[in-house]
């Protein structure tokens, strides 16, 4: 007698909506309300795109505004902290640094006929542009130098790392991205935020390391991270480096070249 198998239980859709809550100071502000099958406790979280207040299945909605009431300083403080980034964009003539390699450059400005971005010979930055020059012939001379170091970044490391690969990436294109570190595609195009140039180099070399043991396999098993170790053994104070101050970084990059 045949008996039909029985489908598998269908997990519970993430359920969003949004609520209003008040500052001290007196702001309202709006809080993007999570309800996830996946989470194991009340969490809440600020960046770029505002606060989110993530609750699981078993949590009241009152424990959830209770949670957001006894962290109302913390929630203030974090978005102080993201509204100084987003207006930290690059400014003619008074923009003072900027972030390389996990470091603050301090920056010059100077006059010329054309629009760039070099070092000086001191170490620090100097930024040529003409008095013609717009915002966006600045942001993009300031892009074109980040990426410009990120390949020489790159090319540096690339060749300690090919040794035991299938094969090299067939390009490495630079993106701006929202949560993912770097991308390896299966025509073998490999994606890196750009944002990792403004990071620690240790850190941004393992992304790339991170991406060419995806050559190896395609997934994160334990043969992928046993890859990665064998590789990169300072991987794991890498990647928590990057949980702590990845959404700085890549909301510093954003305000830098916004527009």
């Amino acid at each position: 007698m045949f008996t039909p198998a029985r489908s598998a239980p269908k997990t519970p859709a993430i359920q969003r909506d949004r609520l209003a809550f008040l500052l001290d100071d007196g702001r309202e502000i709006t809080v993007q309300r999570v309800r996830d099958p996946r989470a194991r406790r009340i969490r809440l979280a600020v960046d770029e795109r505002g606060a989110r207040l993530t609750l699981p299945l078993r949590a009241s909605l009152v424990a959830g505004d209770r949670f957001l009431r006894e962290h109302h300083d913390w929630l203030a403080g974090q978005l102080a902290a993201q509204a100084d980034v987003a207006g930290s964009g690059l400014v003619r003539m008074a923009t003072p640094a900027l972030p390389l390699r996990g470091i603050a450059r301090p920056l010059r400005w100077d006059g010329g006929r054309a629009t760039r971005l070099a070092f000086d010979t001191d170490g620090s930055l100097r930024f040529i542009a003409p008095t013609s020059a717009g915002d966006a012939a600045l942001r993009r001379a300031l892009r074109d130098f980040y990426e410009a170091e990120a390949r020489a970044d790159v090319g540096r490391w690339l060749p300690n790392y090919l040794s035991g690969l299938p094969r090299a990436p067939r390009r490495i294109v630079f993106k701006r991205t929202t949560s993912l570190w770097g991308s390896l595609a299966p025509d073998g195009t490999l994606a890196l935020d750009l944002a990792l140039v403004l990071a620690p180099p240790a850190a941004f070399e393992y992304v790339l390391v991170h991406e060419l043991c995806h050559l190896l396999h395609a997934d994160h098993s334990p043969r992928f991270w046993a890859a990665v170790e064998a590789r990169y053994p300072d991987w794991r104070d890498q990647r928590d480096y990057l949980r702590r101050a990845g959404r700085g970084l890549k909301g510093r990059l954003r305000a830098l070249l916004a527009g």
